[in-house]
């Protein structure tokens, strides 16, 4: 298993952006296993949530194990607290970063399938938001979506008033640096309700998505919202309602599931490695 950390300049941000890659290219078959076919990896960008980076999957769940067990290339970049959207205002073009040009130079640089069906994009609370949002945005590069405890909170920013919140998320200066003007981005394209009804007028195909939420999360009822929006709509989608809150706990469990049950990934073995000697 090859464990990356690197930085990439990005022509969107206007600087290099941290970014750690999980790549089984050097994985062991066990004497009686088949070597795996030389063919590009089937990929998934995988988004960290508020307060977060690129290390966040890596320490919160086992997705290094799962990505080496179904031979699965995963993509963490860092992306602040910018709810992955663009903000021409301050040259950072996240959402163009995470649906366009991550995708160009990761391919340049690794062994990754061009095709959509092999292209897939996940995330937590903001980057959960983050996902569904530029998974739609971007539906002619990823063919799947898996949204966590997503914090689809667009459509309840213009009711915020005031900025002496001492939860900066919840200030409404803090939602304006990266929203822009709130009333009207509820009606742009940084709302999936609205790039979702846009792709189906369009005759264009939307990603297959999975979300899950816990019974004890804040953001359930927008993500029930989100789901009856989506669904009504006729888009491909399922949300399953857990026990649970919004904690890493719960997205170890539902990221495995997204891999196991949602994504078409190749469902191979462990391989020859310190956890698994073939004793």
């Amino acid at each position: 298993m090859a464990f990356i950390k690197m930085t990439l300049m990005s022509d969107c941000l206007k600087r290099t952006v941290p970014v750690t890659v999980i790549l089984p290219a050097d994985k062991l078959a066990l004497p009686w296993e088949e070597k795996r076919e030389d063919k590009p990896f089937k990929t998934l960008y995988l988004l960290h949530g508020i307060l977060g980076d690129c290390n966040d999957w890596v320490n919160g769940t086992r997705i290094t194990r799962w990505a080496e067990e179904n031979n699965l290339a995963v993509v963490m970049p860092s992306g602040d607290n910018a709810f992955y959207v663009d903000q021409p205002w301050a040259c950072n073009e996240y959402g163009k970063f995470i649906g366009q040009e991550l995708v160009e130079l990761t391919r340049k640089i690794f062994p990754l399938s061009h095709d959509r069906e092999d292209t897939f994009i996940g995330g937590l609370s903001m980057g959960g938001y983050g996902a569904l949002r530029n998974g739609l945005k971007y539906c002619d590069t990823f063919g799947y979506v898996v949204s966590l405890s997503g914090a689809f909170i667009i459509d309840d920013l213009p009711k915020r008033q005031g900025n002496d919140s001492w939860m900066f998320m919840d200030r409404r200066d803090f939602a304006e640096s990266y929203f822009g003007d709130l009333d009207k981005a509820v009606k742009s394209d940084v709302n999936p309700k609205v790039i979702a009804a846009e792709n189906v007028n369009a005759g264009k195909v939307n990603p297959k998505i999975f979300m899950a939420c816990g019974k004890s999360d804040s953001l359930l009822k927008v993500n029930q919202d989100m789901y009856e929006d989506l669904k009504s709509k006729g888009l491909d989608i399922s949300l399953t309602i857990d026990e649970g809150n919004h904690e890493w706990d719960f997205w170890d469990k539902y990221l495995k599931i997204a891999i196991d049950t949602f994504l078409p990934v190749e469902k191979t073995k462990n391989g020859f490695n310190s956890g698994n000697v073939g004793i």
